[in-house]
């Protein structure tokens, strides 16, 4: 059972980490919850009947009731920027190759290409009055610049067109790219909104998903342009994204200038070791291995979860989470073993 949270909202902790400073106590980060955990943190059952600020109402209350500091609304729960695709979704696996609308240029020509400003942006403002004071908004696109190309052409695809088409794999890329740059300066605007998440997983579990030059060429300038907008609102700019990425590390802390990285995996590096190696020069949000959350038992999350608090006490730049997101077989007690540990540290302190 959940117990009440211990302090009110302040977004200005999360600030305080996206900053690598020090904040005046732990501070949560997540990005997404199974509806399950919703229900329960929220108290507010699923009602498709409801009016279009329910589902959000719930999302909200979840988030407060769990101890956040913000809510995260992603643009798949909106009617926002969505790219025309002829992949089955919410499926628990699915070939990267299953995407094939964009074959060549006959083909780009054709293809129903979004109007990003086209969508209930409003929902963003309308939110306001359902946020508890102290509370900001967290917004993250329907998918990023390589994901959305790759579910568009194909992996196989899209990679073979860097080669041998790079002309039309560059027009892909700009078409999606100048798309997520226009929805990031919408939301980016709204005052409701605090930090944005660029979701784009770049990588396997030993590599990144194209080469490192590859990636410099079709994506990073557009996240690069994508950071610089939500920088020119006075919002913070967090990577998720997935897979191996030390050989981009860099880019992303150089020369895309991302705040925070998010999205950990003990079998690619823990992130105690992430920690050590990027805290002096980017923020680091949860990395509680999603395994080590659906396998370990609540001593040994309640454990870790102290340890990484211990291990950022002093220098910050630390919001505790789980390593992606919290699907329906984490068991309910062990990701709330993993809120409540900052309850419990704090007491040991």
């Amino acid at each position: 059972m959940l117990k009440r949270r211990r302090w009110n909202p302040d977004f200005s902790m999360l600030a305080s980490v996206l900053q690598r400073r020090p904040a005046s106590r732990p501070v949560l980060f997540e990005f997404a919850f199974n509806d399950r955990i919703i229900t329960q943190l929220s108290a507010m059952p699923p009602d498709p009947s409801a009016d279009r600020i329910y589902p959000f109402r719930r999302l909200i209350h979840s988030f407060y009731n769990g101890g956040y500091d913000y809510v995260t609304i992603s643009a798949w729960r909106t009617n926002t920027l969505a790219f025309p695709k002829n992949i089955q979704e919410n499926v628990r696996a699915r070939s990267l190759d299953s995407g094939n609308l964009i074959t060549d240029r006959s083909s780009f020509d054709s293809y129903p290409w979004p109007d990003p400003a086209v969508g209930d942006y409003g929902l963003y403002q309308d939110l306001a009055a359902e946020l508890p004071d102290g509370m900001k908004i967290v917004a993250s696109s329907n998918g990023g610049l390589l994901e959305n190309v790759i579910d568009i052409c194909g992996f196989e695809n899209i990679s073979l067109m860097t080669m041998l088409d790079p002309e039309l794999a560059r027009d892909i890329f700009d078409a999606v790219g100048s798309r997520l740059l226009r929805f990031y300066e919408i939301v980016s605007a709204f005052d409701t909104v605090g930090a944005l998440i660029m979701n784009d997983d770049w990588g396997f579990k030993n590599q990144t998903m194209f080469a490192p030059e590859v990636l410099r060429d079709f994506v990073f300038p557009w996240h690069r342009k994508m950071v610089e907008t939500v920088h020119r609102s006075g919002k913070f700019a967090i990577l998720h994204s997935c897979g191996d990425v030390r050989a981009v590390m860099d880019d992303i802390i150089d020369d895309m200038a991302y705040d925070a990285k998010h999205s950990f995996e003990d079998q690619i590096y823990r992130v105690e070791d992430a920690y050590s190696w990027w805290s002096d020069r980017i923020a680091v949000l949860g990395g509680v291995d999603m395994d080590f959350l659906a396998r370990r038992s609540v001593a040994e999350i309640t454990e870790r979860c102290h340890a990484l608090l211990d291990l950022s006490a002093e220098k910050g730049a630390y919001a505790l989470g789980s390593g992606n997101s919290i699907p329906d077989y984490i068991p309910d007690e062990n990701f709330l073993a993993m809120i409540e540990a900052v309850k419990s540290w704090e007491g040991a302190r």
